[in-house]
């Protein structure tokens, strides 16, 4: 049934798969790659549930992709194999449930993926911790240079101005916020649900000496107040569909009528979807890619104006790609803190992900907002000087 299904679907590239009762190749021409089985029942547990299935038999190590690793393989099962999703009803209810993120969901399901400690995530991402898709201007910019980039560029839409407080909804281990606090004259609030990431936040604040800044342990639903700029960056993701509008509206209310936010988050550009199960399970719970219709429908009836809107494609595939060799560079270190199985966990999701950024229709939207005209140019001369 297996080798069936291949024969049917491999169109691009070459495939060859190696099981223990023998060798097959698919395809005639294009990228080669090799997919070893070292578990025979690991070929019906993928037949029957592909999305799942891949990732999770992966993690127990009951494949692997050989010499010319799991990118190569990634991309040729992500070019030929459709996803084959539920009847409209079916996904819609589907997403509405498995995003259902009230603030105690939020929590939990902020912790699951970000109290990692963050010996892990200090060897694979750049030096200030962006834990977000990096920009690239440049091809050949390694990923801290990249990642500064997408900062001043974000710092740029924002219009920062001396005295301006600055909220950061889901600020991370504080990267975005030390940047506007170095480099503006400017208080910086920044809040997060992961009491790991608040704590190195903390650690880092008073080491670089800096009295404009300040973090809470607050959901955005739960933090009162009225700033100049508000800035989110890969944080909406985990809003879920069914609190859109909320998260739009909160933004309304925390922002001041002159204000400017910017909105960063990974999105799609085909219609909505359901997210991955074995991304959902095992990475994100309660994650989110909204469809760019999803976001214009949130935004309508807030009180707020999308004044511009970006898209950003592949510069997350190439931000996954360093992330993953800086991953596998340190990889013993990382299995030492945190078992073998965490580690083919891990490889998989940054690989995958990269294979969907590259193959598939998720990008990233940036979303400038504002309550009037004139905070913000009409053309985007501004960015570039």
């Amino acid at each position: 049934m297996f080798v069936k299904l291949l024969e049917k679907h491999i169109k691009t590239g070459i495939l060859h798969l190696h099981l223990p009762g023998g060798d097959y190749t698919f395809g005639k021409s294009g990228t080669e790659a090799h997919w070893h089985f070292t578990d025979q029942s690991a070929l019906v547990r993928i037949a029957r549930d592909w999305e799942f299935e891949l990732g999770k038999t992966y993690m127990e190590g009951a494949w692997h992709a050989g010499t010319t690793g799991i990118h190569a393989l990634l991309a040729i099962l992500r070019s030929n194999f459709a996803v084959i999703e539920p009847g409209f009803g079916l996904r819609t209810l589907a997403r509405l449930l498995q995003q259902w993120n009230r603030v105690t969901n939020s929590y939990r399901n902020v912790s699951h993926h970000y109290d990692v400690p963050e010996q892990v995530f200090r060897r694979f991402l750049d030096q200030e911790m962006f834990y977000s898709c990096a920009y690239f201007p440049q091809d050949d910019m390694d990923i801290d240079a990249a990642q500064q980039a997408k900062a001043r560029h974000i710092a740029a839409k924002l219009l920062v101005r001396p005295g301006d407080r600055i909220l950061d909804i889901g600020c991370g281990w504080g990267s975005m916020v030390f940047h506007l606090a170095t480099h503006f004259d400017c208080e910086v609030t920044g809040i997060t649900l992961s009491r790991e990431q608040l704590a190195v936040a903390e650690r880092e604040k008073h080491r670089r000496g800096l009295s404009n800044v300040r973090f809470e342990l607050a959901d955005y639903r739960e933090h009162k107040g009225r700033y100049d700029r508000i800035v989110s960056i890969g944080m909406f993701e985990h809003v879920g569909r069914p609190f859109h509008r909320t998260y739009f509206k909160k933004v309304h209310e925390l922002l001041k009528q002159d204000g400017v936010a910017l909105v960063h988050t990974i999105g799609r550009t085909g219609p909505p979807g359901v997210t991955n199960r074995w991304i959902r399970e095992f990475i994100f719970p309660g994650g989110s890619t909204p469809a760019l219709s999803e976001l214009a429908t949130a935004v309508e009836g807030t009180g707020l104006q999308s004044v511009d809107i970006e898209v950003w494609r592949l510069h997350y595939a190439n931000t996954l790609q360093q992330w993953f060799q800086r991953f596998q560079s340190h990889r013993h270190d990382i299995a030492g803190l945190m078992q073998e199985e965490f580690c083919r966990m891990w490889e998989f999701y940054l690989a995958v992900c990269e294979a969907a950024f590259r193959y598939s229709d998720l990008v990233v939207f940036q979303l400038q907002l504002c309550k009037q005209h004139g905070p913000v140019p009409v053309t985007r001369e501004y960015l570039y000087k």
